[in-house]
């Protein structure tokens, strides 16, 4: 319109494609926001708590479980959804074993972005499906490949604190 080479019929059609490409984004996020509802209200995050906390003291463990379960939540549930509902609950558990809170954010959002990524939700998933014009299941085989590496420094951003915290620690010496 500013350059004057959308016609108001074009105008229209991109405003139509637009709303739908929202609408199906919306549906996805309503979706995950009713499941983590329904996960709040039954206590779920506080019952994964408890069951981790009473199986193992050991911090590989416990950060093995808390990424099983984050990646698990990151496949369903929204991502604010989530960490509004699970960091109250991890937190404590993950800081109790020894790890540093900002550490453990890092993995949090790391995980729940790779959780975005992953059927059978991963809302980036319908999103890239939409904009490139493919199948949702195109999008999905397409992305896998970078699966790996992401799994891989997930890894490394658990299991080596120096990974995630060299940067907080270089700037509030």
């Amino acid at each position: 319109m500013v350059y004057r080479n959308l016609s108001w019929k074009s105008f229209v059609a991109v405003s139509r494609e637009s709303m739908e490409t929202t609408v199906v984004i919306l549906f996805v996020v309503a979706s995950a926001s009713i499941f983590s509802w329904i996960l709040t209200e039954n206590r779920v995050p506080e019952q994964f708590a408890h069951m981790i906390s009473m199986t193992t003291d050991n911090k590989i463990a416990v950060l093995l479980l808390i990424n099983l379960i984050l990646f698990v939540v990151g496949c369903f549930m929204e991502t604010v959804a989530a960490i509004t509902i699970l960091v109250p609950v991890l937190l404590p558990l993950a800081v109790g074993v020894g790890v540093d809170p900002v550490q453990f954010g890092v993995i949090m959002v790391l995980n729940l972005m790779i959780g975005l990524l992953t059927p059978p939700v991963g809302m980036v998933l319908y999103v890239l499906a939409k904009v490139s014009n493919v199948t949702f299941e195109q999008s999905a085989r397409a992305t896998m490949p970078f699966l790996v590496p992401l799994l891989i420094v997930l890894m490394l951003v658990t299991f080596v604190p120096q990974f995630s915290m060299w940067l907080p620690t270089a700037l509030y010496r």
